[in-house]
């Protein structure tokens, strides 16, 4: 747990194992998705963006080399003495020719000051030869496969065209896990779709799970999405950011003491999200869910014994 937070942040769990700061570089290896390009679909998950919702990735026209270099020109001024992770977040980090994969992983870990690798993808762009991969780089570097689950609920998926079913992230989960691999889930709050005991359930399940981390995003819809045409065509209901802190100060409660909490909301860039308009407002939801915490004196992991 952290000494200034009543969870166990990603930021406090870096320094636990390396001392210091240490920063995610965004990067955009220049993948696509398999939900995308055909193989499964054209339409992409809902609320997945044009650029595969790594908005805040480097700029995939440059080498991987010169994306790090231009993050880190950015933050060596403010912490001079930071590590790096190479965290591959746009569209699917393992959906690729295995060499190529091998390239780019190793090219990330090349790089000055880089003590790790964060890959994103899904649980379907897992083939035995890309799990050798990832069992290799294991070996050899600080990993985390970060995978999308969103929801248990089936209905959910359908809802979001994921694309695959809930079976499909338990099986990714035991293959990595076979491999002694760290696993972040993603999951997804405030789903019209979903009511609040179906997205408890998804945070129990998760509870439940054998993962190392868990990143738990807020639902925002961004302009030039599927989910922005539903939303222009329908009233969706959407979470306040009252309810959102709540339900997520539930969610830390039940949840085990020593799971890391990678992020506790999803944001998107400013410019592109048309609701709910208070996920602009990234350090009001985070300072609201510290302060709920506070006011009920409670902590990550308080109610887990009672799951």
């Amino acid at each position: 747990m952290s000494s200034s937070k009543r969870y166990r942040s990603f930021n406090h769990h870096l320094r636990e194992i390396f001392g210091e700061k240490v920063i995610k570089v965004a990067l955009d290896a220049g993948l696509s998705c398999p939900n995308r390009d055909g193989f499964l679909s054209y339409g992409g998950c809902i609320f997945c963006s044009e650029k595969g919702s790594g908005d805040f990735a480097g700029n995939r026209s440059f080498s991987i080399k010169d994306q790090f270099h231009e993050v880190r020109q950015r933050t060596i001024k403010k912490w001079p003495k930071a590590k790096y992770i190479g965290y591959f977040q746009s569209f699917s980090g393992t959906y690729g020719p295995p060499q190529q994969l091998k390239t780019i992983y190793e090219e990330a870990l090349k790089q000055k000051d880089v003590v790790g690798i964060s890959i994103s993808t899904r649980p379907d762009c897992l083939a035995p030869e890309i799990l050798d991969i990832l069992d290799e780089l294991n070996r050899k570097t600080y990993l985390w496969v970060e995978l999308g689950v969103q929801s248990v609920h089936e209905h959910s998926l359908v809802w979001m065209n994921r694309g695959h079913d809930f079976p499909c992230f338990i099986r990714a989960l035991e293959e990595l896990r076979k491999r002694n691999i760290r696993v972040c889930a993603h999951i997804i709050l405030g789903l019209p779709c979903e009511n609040r005991s179906e997205m408890m359930e998804t945070a129990l399940t998760m509870a439940r799970l054998p993962i190392q981390g868990i990143k738990i995003h807020s639902l925002h819809i961004l302009a030039g999405t599927p989910l922005a045409e539903i939303y222009r065509q329908k009233d969706l209901q959407l979470l306040s950011m009252q309810e959102y802190i709540d339900l997520v100060v539930d969610i830390l409660e039940i949840l085990p003491q020593d799971l890391v909490i990678h992020r506790l909301m999803g944001d998107g860039p400013s410019h592109l999200v048309l609701e709910p308009q208070w996920t602009r407002r990234k350090w009001e939801v985070l300072n609201g869910i510290d302060y709920e915490l506070e006011r009920r004196d409670s902590y990550q992991g308080r109610l887990f014994q009672n799951v």
